[in-house]
């Protein structure tokens, strides 16, 4: 009998067990707000179990991972100017998933802190003869493992595409044309598409030797990656030519050969829908692996506070205007500057902030945008081939944290923005390549939109490694996990950036 009832009791007792485990292993997101005023924090540091360190998104939430979600995984939550908050994912379930953050009041006393009160130019010189020692590499062989989430976002204004001229079609097949070429554009405007691409990494970098001088080697090893748009739409302005010309192809002879003009300027491509030329032509494959190493390589270089081209604030400050704002305490308690800087010369273009470490003179925090009437560059060809391109937005914040690995820091956070206003008013024609009389497809493509890319870039963690473990890391292709609709359990066994409300709320609508 008590054999029986022992049975009868695990017989319930084992799925309530494993019910148990599923549920305490869950992603758990959680909000950081102001203690005072109740106001989200953004940007602010959690370092989970002293491993990982995730950041809380612009709206002030982050989540766990299932594996990061149990109640005794330990969190330091950070922020400038805050007391660090340590407590237990326990403890958070407690407050509802609030962790609040009281603002720092210290005595000068208890922080070491220079006798001697420098100008705001004299921190500046300071900052500048330090860069090397703060944020050169030092070459040891390091594992940063990376996640970096792009938006891009096409919003044209404007938007004609139509045929104008036809020697190759019948006036059915050009009306279909038309019909199709304006069916496909005129949704845009009032629906611009947009694109959000999300990819983890473990990132290698070692110094090593080449032709007797140094170099930097890196590899890239991508652990998952997703992207979430509209299957039919052109997030790009190379996308939307591309989809244009493809819808222009479906109508032309598929037994003919065309070769494409764009105003004073021809193509050397040669274009036909004749089954025997595409089997011929190789096909050249996008390799994603070098793309998105190429595009991360470029991020870091354009972020980086030795980049003497983009950051001018920080490398040419004779152009720029610094005021003393205050100072703050960093997340160790140190002393740190707070500066302004704004133009003080035509070709500083930025305006922001710099919170600048007190003992080492490393800019631990920088945000910037561009200053009213500023741009970052254009190109106005308008009158002659009906171009205008005019770099008109840029903005950005960047963290910086103490290398664990080293002396001197290392990027923890990046995000970036940049717009494009894009004036495009050129004819396109296909003509076709034979010596008879020609076959001569011609269409006005106008264009009037802008386009904004937004990349965020977070370091969840830095390990030294060896360079022999590097060389035998394969560097393999991969592909996107396409997504219509954002799915908060394609991340759940990673910590990663939490999604904003928009790309939650993103479905395809084409």
């Amino acid at each position: 009998m008590k054999l029986f009832v022992c049975r009868k009791l695990l017989f319930f007792l084992v799925p309530a067990l494993i019910f148990i485990q599923i549920a305490n292993s869950q992603n758990i997101t959680a909000k950081i707000v102001d203690s005072s005023t109740g106001e989200s924090i953004p940007y602010a540091n959690i370092l989970v179990n002293n491993s990982e360190s995730l950041i809380s998104n612009a709206e002030g939430y982050f989540t766990l991972s299932e594996n990061s979600s149990d109640s005794s995984t330990s969190l330091v939550v950070s922020y400038l100017g805050f007391v660090n908050n340590k407590l237990t994912v326990g403890e958070l379930k407690e407050q509802q998933l609030i962790i609040k953050l009281q603002a720092a009041i210290i005595e000068l006393n208890e922080v070491a802190i220079s006798n001697k009160k420098l100008s705001p130019n004299e921190i500046m010189a300071n900052v500048k003869a330090n860069l090397e020692r703060n944020y050169k590499k030092e070459g040891q062989a390091t594992k940063d493992k990376i996640f970096i989430r792009t938006t891009t976002n096409f919003k044209p204004s404007k938007l004609d595409v139509e045929i104008e001229k036809s020697t190759g079609f019948s006036k059915e097949a050009l009306k279909k044309a038309n019909t199709q070429l304006s069916a496909y554009t005129s949704k845009l405007p009032s629906q611009p598409p947009k694109e959000y691409t999300d990819v983890l990494c473990n990132y290698f970098t070692f110094k090593t030797q080449k032709d007797d001088k140094p170099y930097y080697l890196s590899k890239l090893d991508v652990i998952k990656a997703t992207k979430l748009k509209n299957e039919n739409s052109s997030a790009s302005l190379e996308e939307l030519q591309k989809s244009t010309r493809d819808i222009m192809l479906t109508h032309l002879d598929t037994s003919k050969y065309y070769r494409i003009k764009s105003g004073l300027f021809g193509s050397k491509d040669t274009l036909s829908l004749r089954k025997d030329f595409n089997q011929r032509k190789k096909k050249v494959k996008t390799n994603q692996l070098t793309t998105t190493k190429a595009s991360l390589s470029s991020f870091l270089s354009e972020t980086s506070l030795l980049n003497k081209k983009d950051l001018k604030f920080i490398n040419d400050t004779e152009i720029y205007e610094y005021v003393y704002e205050g100072a703050t305490y960093s997340n160790d308690y140190e002393f740190v500057y707070v500066l302004s800087f704004k133009p003080k010369k035509n070709r500083a273009i930025y305006t922001g902030k710099l919170y600048i470490s007190e003992s080492d003179f490393a800019v631990i925090r920088t945000e910037f945008s561009l200053a009213e009437g500023k741009k970052v560059s254009g190109f106005n060809m308008k009158l002659l081939l009906g171009v205008k391109t005019q770099e008109n937005l840029s903005t950005g914040t960047l963290i910086f944290k103490k290398n664990p690995i080293g002396d001197g820091y290392y990027m923890h956070y990046a995000v970036k923005e940049t717009g494009q206003y894009i004036y495009l008013n050129r004819p396109l024609k296909f003509i076709e390549l034979t010596d008879n009389e020609k076959d001569v497809v011609a269409f006005d493509m106008k264009i009037e939109a802008n386009t904004i890319t937004k990349t965020e870039f977070l370091n969840i963690s830095r390990t030294e490694t060896s360079e022999a473990t590097i060389q035998k890391v394969a560097e393999d292709d991969f592909n996107f996990i396409m997504l219509k609709s954002y799915d908060p359990k394609i991340w759940k066994e990673y910590n990663a950036i939490e999604p904003i409300e928009e790309m939650k709320q993103f479905k395809s609508v084409y």
